[in-house]
């Protein structure tokens, strides 16, 4: 094998050309929206497997899969071949009014897969949109516009999804245009907290929103069984219980959804990132009682639709991508690469107790929590100089995540594992 499937950094990080595209770019995006410093971002032109190469010539690893999103890895040649099969036919179509044949079979194709058994879908484009849908479900099927969240939750930045979101750098600004109709508690806590906090609720509650490994937060993995005790406190208190799953669902946890793991099956589920091999894609699924109960029939108008639902080229993608996932064994080996890892850095965590405060995760979804963010921010910068794509997580960016794509190779992991330890060695004296 050649060294074509590891990075190579033949420039300074970025290079003339990134920095020239970053000049460009502050001169047309709003100022809040992509970071941009003397040693920050690169500027990618492709991407081909684990690896993105940008406009100097540099090849990095992606440790990030792009936010979650490409587990299939960047341009999977399935992926890109429905893609442009569906391009040469039909690229636009009109959701909820002539929906698309690839619509439908992007939606039995959820459904196949489904912990939900039979579910009834609703599309999105992202994460938020799938949340949007979860909560007014909620709401229409219970009457109660209560809703218990968790501190650390990242469930979306638009006005409804928001709300659960509880981190108060996305939250502040808003306050005043804010539902407020959401009560926050611990992640992890006793299950006695959450039936507390729906019985004193001021506002009855209808849902209860949960990720069942918090992403954002830092990759906050909850003790084994704790989904099904709160899922319990739910049933007991009449209240609707939404999973999270943009995040960990199709694989990313090491089965096909985190829920999996504890035995528990949600009323509503939300998906995302992982589903659609790279395009804008989500969805919310419940059961069909719970759907029919909440929506009524439609007469010729939706009252929750957009103009690209069920957009075909991201559905071509999607049923490529969930196929792949299934036929190339991914899932499986997203456990079984991802225990392999999780040992790895764990032993290069004990042997850095200055350094690192804790290793933990499931699947290729992980975190390595270090003693300062500084030193996660250093990671970060040292590791795109070093040709590895790095992002940190956690409310103070303490924690640095490491989520693969489920075709990372053995070769490419071990160089990972080389090349952080390598850098966190470098730390000490910081």
């Amino acid at each position: 094998m050649s060294d074509l499937d590891l990075p190579f950094v033949s420039s300074p990080v970025p290079g003339a050309k990134s920095l020239e595209w970053a000049a460009r770019l502050r001169n047309v995006e709003s100022p809040d929206t992509t970071f941009l410093s003397s040693d920050f971002p690169v500027f990618w032109t492709r991407g081909n497997g684990c690896l993105v190469y940008d406009d100097d010539g540099n090849r990095f690893l992606d440790l990030t899969s792009s936010f979650g999103v490409l587990s299939v890895g960047h341009c999977h040649p399935k992926v890109v071949e429905a893609i442009n099969r569906q391009s040469t036919t039909l690229i636009h179509g009109m959701g909820d009014v002539h929906p698309s044949v690839v619509k439908v079979e992007l939606l039995e194709t959820i459904s196949r897969f489904s912990p939900i058994p039979n579910p009834r879908i609703i599309l999105g484009q992202n994460g938020s949109d799938a949340v949007e849908a979860a909560l007014k479900t909620a709401y229409l099927a219970t009457g109660k516009q209560g809703v218990v969240a968790f501190a650390g939750g990242y469930h979306g930045l638009s006005y409804g999804a928001l709300e659960p979101t509880e981190r108060s750098f996305f939250r502040s600004d808003f306050e005043k245009q804010r539902g407020r109709f959401t009560s926050h508690i611990p992640f992890g806590c006793d299950p006695l907290i959450l039936d507390t906090a729906i019985n004193n609720s001021p506002i009855p509650v209808g849902a209860l929103i949960v990720e069942p490994i918090q992403g954002r937060a830092g990759i906050v993995v909850p003790r084994q069984g704790w989904l099904r005790d709160i899922h319990e406190v739910c049933r007991r208190n009449g209240v609707l219980l939404i999973l999270d799953e943009i995040f960990t669902g199709w694989g990313r946890t090491g089965s096909w959804f985190a829920c999996d793991a504890d035995g528990v099956v949600p009323d509503l589920l939300c998906i995302g990132k992982g589903m659609g091999g790279g395009m804008p894609l989500s969805a919310c699924l419940g059961s069909q009682g719970l759907m029919e109960a909440a929506w009524p029939k439609s007469l010729g108008e939706a009252k929750h639709t957009y103009t690209f639902l069920g957009h075909p080229l991201a559905c071509a993608a999607a049923v490529a991508t969930i196929n792949v996932l299934k036929s190339e064994g991914l899932v499986e080996r997203s456990a079984q690469l991802g225990s392999r890892l999780l040992a790895d850095l764990q032993s290069i965590a004990a042997a850095y107790p200055e350094v690192i405060v804790e290793v933990r995760g499931r699947g290729l979804m992980m975190g390595i929590e270090f003693a300062r963010p500084a030193l996660v921010w250093q990671m970060v910068v040292s590791g795109l100089a070093n040709g590895m794509i790095l992002l940190p997580a956690g409310d103070r960016g303490q924690v640095l995540e490491i989520v693969p794509p489920f075709i990372l190779t053995d070769r490419q992991a071990k160089w990972a594992v080389e090349t952080l330890q390598r850098l966190i060695a470098g730390l000490r004296n910081l």
